[in-house]
Formats: structure tokens, sequence, C-alpha cells
């Protein structure tokens, strides 16, 4: 898998080859430094998953609040 940003991977690719990875790292024999790379990817890679999850959830709940208002007090 080619290695591009993290920033501009969606949840679902990032999520894949954070996949991918935990799966090398669990059945190959890597070196120190093929294993700290791997790691360091998927520190950043979960990471970003962390931060897409959470804009999500809070676009959630602003929906939910949002439908939740009277007519009167929602922005147009």
């Amino acid at each position: 898998m080619e290695k591009s940003s993290v920033d501009e991977l969606s949840y679902e690719q990032a999520f894949a080859e954070l996949e991918q990875i935990v799966n090398r790292l669990e059945s190959e024999t890597l070196n120190l430094d093929e294993s700290l790379t791997l790691y360091e990817r998927g520190q950043a890679l979960s990471a970003h998953c962390a931060t897409l999850l959470e804009s999500a959830e809070l676009r959630v709940q602003k929906l939910r609040l949002e439908s939740q208002l009277p007519e009167d007090e929602q922005d147009d």
C-alpha cells in the first residue's frame, strides 16, 4: 500500500491500513527498525481514526440538538 499522508486518508482507508500493520506486526518476523516504523505509522493512523470518529460524533450530537429545537430557534 502506498504510504500517503495520514491526514489525507478517510476513516476507512486509515483503519484498513492500521489492520494491515497490526497483522504484519503479529505475523511477520521483522527487524527492529521495520517494527518501529510500522508501529509509528500505526500510532499515527490510530490517532487519525480517533480524531475522525470524534468529529463524526460531534456532528451527530449537533444534529440531534438541532432537531430538538423548536423551529423558531433553529438557524436557517
